[in-house]
Parts: C-alpha cells; structure tokens; sequence
C-alpha cells in the first residue's frame, strides 16, 4: 500500500517501508508473534540508518503501537527520536481492548472476521493458495497486537499526530485522543471520513495531509540543513 506514496508526498520525504518477517521479500520466514520482539529487532537493526538523518514514523493500526514501542526504545537506549509520530487509526496504549481475542478462532471465522473489518482485499478470499500463504501472517498480525500490553513509561518528547476514520467503530476519537498522556509535545487528532481504512478509500485527500504536516515540520524546524526526511 505504500508504493505509491512517494508520488503523493514532497521529494524531501524519503518513503521507507519496513518489512517484517512473513510479509514482502521476507515472505517465506516465520511471521513473528510479539510487538516487543518485533520493536527491539527493528529500533537495533535500523540504528544505523536513524543515525544517517532526520527521520519520522507511521504507522496504521498495528503498526501505530508498533512504531510507538520502536521510538520508545530509540529514546530510552539512544536518545533518538523521531521528528514526529504519525498515528493512524489505534487507540492509545493504555487504554485496554475490550474485544474478543480472534487471532485463534477457527479459519471460517475468522475468515469471517477478516470479511467484517474490510481490510484484505477480497482477491485474497477468492484464492484458496494465496488464503493458505496468508494466513499464518495474519493470525500471527492479531495475535501480536491483541497480546499486547502497554508498560508504562516517562512520555515521549516527539510530537505525535493522530489521525482517525469517523465511521471506524472499534477506533473512537475518545479512544485516539488518549495519545496525548505520551508526549509532551503537541498532538493533534484530526477525523477523516472513512472507516477503519480511511487511509485507502481517502487516500488523495490522506496523503495531502500527511505531506502538508510533513512539510510544516520541515519549514518550522529548518529541517538539519536540508537532509530529507526518512
């Protein structure tokens, strides 16, 4: 889904996707099963490239807690941190899920759960190889985020920015603007029409906004002489 994001956004923002097991070029390894474990791999393996230049991180559902937790480790064992968190539909990690677990329901229903939440695209439910390749990634997806559990932690110096869809049932705004306890710095929630996936049914209008944001940052901070943003 980010592949074409470089088209929407300014060309001093450097998109760079991060693979995790199972998914990409990576597709044929074991999907891992753990935020934690995934946060500590990413925040040691991508040090290098944290160090290089100014950098910001976004992530959608799962992948807001995950880049929270990465950005967490960069401040407490490097004292790093991202120009700003771009936080896209998840509530805040304090805040308990109250829904069932699903990652271990039987493969019709959750199969079903899949179909209810709109997300996979339906070419995936047509094909019985590609459901077969899938769907150890994706019980290893929920799994992941539905064990979840926040520790707590001294806020985050970065600003964040949270972004919701209004007609994303399970992600209210109550829920969203709960980020602000982990930063003490600014963190704006703005609503997009949409549900859960907002960001795919809205994308022209997302991606204005994400480079819009971007592109203040970089004009209020001078951005370190003019190294792009990754």
């Amino acid at each position: 889904m980010f592949a074409s994001w470089p088209r929407g956004l300014p060309s001093f923002v450097q998109v760079a996707p991060v693979q995790i097991p199972g998914r990409g070029h990576r597709i044929s390894e074991n999907p891992w099963r753990k935020i934690e474990q995934l946060a500590d791999a990413i925040a040691q393996d991508l040090l290098p490239v944290f160090q290089e230049k100014p950098f910001a991180f976004f992530g959608h559902s799962m992948g807001a807690t995950l880049g929270f937790e990465v950005a967490r480790r960069l401040a407490q064992r490097h004292e790093m941190m991202p120009k700003v968190l771009l936080i896209s539909g998840r509530r805040a990690p304090h805040i308990p899920d109250d829904e069932p677990l699903t990652y271990n329901l039987p493969e019709k229903e959750f199969i079903h759960e899949l179909q209810r939440l709109n997300g996979t695209p339906k070419e995936l439910f047509e094909s019985a190889e590609l459901m077969e390749l899938m769907m150890p990634v994706l019980r290893a997806d929920f799994e992941a985020i539905q064990t979840y559990q926040y520790s707590p932690g001294p806020p985050l110096k970065s600003p964040f920015v949270v972004m919701g869809g209004t007609e994303d049932v399970r992600i209210r705004r109550e829920s969203l603007e709960g980020w602000r306890m982990h930063t003490s710095a600014s963190c704006p929630v703005t609503m997009f029409p949409g549900d859960h996936f907002f960001l795919r049914s809205h994308k022209e209008m997302f991606l204005k906004f994400i480079a819009q944001t971007l592109t203040d940052l970089w004009r209020a901070h001078g951005t370190t002489n003019g190294a792009p943003i990754q």
